[in-house]
């Protein structure tokens, strides 16, 4: 198969990157404050039915005080969240998940992170990701690289999975149509796949050079869009299933991945 070459981004105003970026770290740093001071603590069931069907007053306090910051501080762009939908005419808007990876923060496990990402018609402008319980901020923006607080990185390339880990997460809480082929051949090649329970960490997994690739066979924008300009910033390729460039995040899953590894993790993900 022939991986596409990736598309070309619009510009964007120096300045709004410029107040995007420091207002989106003033909310991350916000957030990581409030997840560690009450993860395990605040969680509810919101169906008795579902019991992962979590609802928190971590998520509803940090999406309020996200949508008060930025409606002040940038009236006119839309805030979107899994609650709010996008309003039409508007170039850019705010997608925001306060909490992604309740059922982990819900009991006590150090694995959530908050995600907020600028975004307009070609994908991510900026995007911030809080990794609350290893104190990191992973913040980039289009065409000036991704830090890791404060200190840029750059992926390292790979020409093998061999003993690489490889992410990937469940959708609604179950297996998604062949993971279980995934999971052999990525094991044929040496590779390990993981299921941690945040979908922006994994996707950040991969930005730092953790995890060689990461398949999520289904994402909302909100949840992902921000690890992907930390991913697309720091060198990783970012692919529909087709193999096309997919930065303007497709609804139907994507894979982010070492350019090197990327056509291996995308067969898999095929079932090729």
């Amino acid at each position: 198969m022939t991986l596409m070459s990736p598309r070309p981004r619009g510009q964007v105003d120096p300045g709004l990157l410029s107040r995007a970026l420091e207002s989106a770290g003033r909310l991350a740093n916000d957030a990581t404050d409030v997840i560690t001071a009450t993860a395990g603590r605040d969680a509810v069931l919101d169906t008795p039915e579902s019991p992962f069907d979590w609802v928190t007053d971590t998520d509803h306090t940090l999406e309020r005080h996200t949508r008060r910051v930025l409606t002040a501080e940038f009236p006119g762009i839309p805030v979107i969240s899994s609650t709010f939908g996008a309003e039409a005419g508007s170039r850019y808007r705010w997608v925001v998940d306060p909490l992604d990876g309740t059922a982990n923060y819900a009991a006590g496990i150090p694995w959530c992170a908050y995600s907020l990402a600028l975004v307009d018609a070609d994908g991510p402008v900026v995007g911030v990701v809080a990794d609350p319980f290893r104190g990191r901020i992973y913040a980039a923006a289009r065409s000036r690289g991704a830090r890791v607080n404060g200190v840029r990185i750059a992926l390292r390339d790979r020409t093998s999975v061999a003993g690489a880990i490889v992410c990937t997460e469940l959708v609604s809480g179950g297996p998604w149509p062949g993971l279980a082929g995934f999971i052999e051949r990525a094991g044929a090649a040496t590779a390990r796949v993981r299921v941690l329970g945040s979908s922006a960490l994994a996707v950040a997994q991969v930005a730092l050079g953790h995890a060689a690739a990461a398949v999520l066979h289904g994402c909302r924008e909100h949840e992902v869009a921000a690890a992907v300009a930390l991913a697309s910033e720091s060198g990783a390729v970012v692919l529909d299933r087709s193999g096309r460039d997919a930065v303007r995040l497709p609804a139907d899953g994507l894979l982010v991945a070492a350019p090197g590894v990327a056509e291996q993790a995308l067969g898999w993900w095929r079932g090729g």
